[in-house]
């Protein structure tokens, strides 16, 4: 569409008088482009840290747990592959099923922990694990407290007795491959592969406890554990509460302060563009002086300073997106060695925030602009 005379003249006049005060605009201009950065770069951050930090918070361990229900001491597999099931597969970091039985080594007694070793990296990745996992039958890993008690090291064997739920009694010799250390109490377990301890055992297929690893906050938590409770009468779903009460309440204090910090700077923007608008109507006093005694309305005065702004906030709102993406990018793999997740209706929102504050923070230099008296200004006073 084709402007008129009357329109490509106001534009000229807005980019001239924009132009001939290029310094003091300039300033406005970076005060605009930097509330647009750290707006876009902390929206983006609190809209992207619940998975950031979510993935973080793995480092600590499980957040969910199955166990039998109804006071049963045990629970089939398939009852927990289907309460699995039940779970987002995408947001799904690891699921470890753990059994526990009492046996002696040399007239001391120890609790043997069958697991699969390939999923607890997943779930408990805080062990810390000297030599290997166990890999072959007969190889287990020990608790650091029972490696100095018994004085047993990596490639040592042990000898173990016990009886199976079948009331039989089994004799192995087996070989330490790898010492726990987690300062809790997997420092005092024995630990072997769950299928060579349903062998010693005599029965299979069933778990005690079951840890899960799953990327969720506390909300979707309790929304699985519903679904869960709702599909399935054997199993029975728990929070791991100082996991995922600990996780809320850093998110909800981290995100408070980003969004108190994106507050601050934004009411500083406006500060910042309001004195120096009001700078540039102290320059023009003259100018719009004339303009009313020729006949300009304090309508289209008014319209000529709220256009200039306007024109400031959307041309700072867009040099502010796209340093607001480098800076979230940046602090995004800083902090969390990741790159971040872009929403991208954030960039327009951030623009058309930007005028509006720019236009918002232009009122009372316009006010004082309506103020000016030709005959006044004329006059010299």
């Amino acid at each position: 569409m084709m402007m008129n005379k009357n329109q490509r003249f106001i534009l000229k006049t807005l980019l001239s008088s924009l132009i001939r005060r290029r310094s003091r605009i300039a300033i406005a201009l970076l005060g605009v482009a930097i509330g647009a950065t750290v707006l876009l770069g902390m929206v983006t951050l609190c809209y992207d840290i619940p998975r950031q930090m979510g993935q973080e918070f793995r480092s600590y361990g499980a957040n969910l747990l199955l166990m039998p229900a109804n006071n049963q001491p045990t629970m089939p597999m398939a009852e927990v592959k289907k309460a699995v099931s039940l779970l987002p597969q995408d947001k799904l970091l690891g699921v470890t099923p753990f059994r526990y039985d009492s046996i002696r080594s040399n007239q001391q007694p120890y609790t043997i922990v069958g697991t699969q070793f390939d999923q607890v990296i997943n779930t408990s990745p805080y062990w810390k694990i000297e030599g290997e996992v166990p890999k072959n039958p007969n190889e287990i890993m020990i608790g650091t407290d029972i490696a100095h008690f018994a004085k047993l090291s990596i490639g040592s064997t042990i000898p173990i007795s016990g009886k199976s739920k079948q009331n039989s009694r089994f004799d192995e010799e087996l070989t330490i491959t790898g010492i726990v250390k987690t300062g809790r109490a997997e420092d005092n377990f024995i630990f072997i592969e769950l299928n060579d301890l349903e062998t010693l055992l005599e029965e299979n297929n069933q778990a005690e406890v079951v840890e899960i690893s799953i990327t969720a906050t506390q909300d979707e938590l309790q929304r699985y554990i519903q679904n869960i409770k709702d599909n399935s009468s054997s199993v029975e779903p728990h929070l791991i509460k100082w996991v995922t009460q600990s996780e809320a309440s850093v998110l909800g204090k981290l995100s408070s302060l980003l969004y108190l910090v994106t507050l601050v700077v934004l009411i500083l923007t406006m500060i910042c563009v309001a004195t120096t608008m009001m700078t540039v109507v102290m320059e023009r006093r003259k100018e719009i002086g004339l303009k009313k005694a020729i006949g300009a309305t304090n309508k289209s005065i008014a319209k000529e300073f709220l256009a200039e702004g306007l024109i400031l906030g959307i041309v700072g709102g867009v040099i502010g997106v796209i340093c607001g993406l480098i800076f979230a990018q940046v602090i995004s793999a800083n902090v969390f060695g990741r790159s971040i997740v872009i929403e991208f209706y954030l960039i327009p929102t951030t623009i058309i925030i930007s005028a509006v504050v720019t236009i918002i923070a232009c009122l009372i230099p316009v006010k004082r602009a309506l103020e000016v008296e030709p005959a006044l200004v004329l006059r010299g006073e």
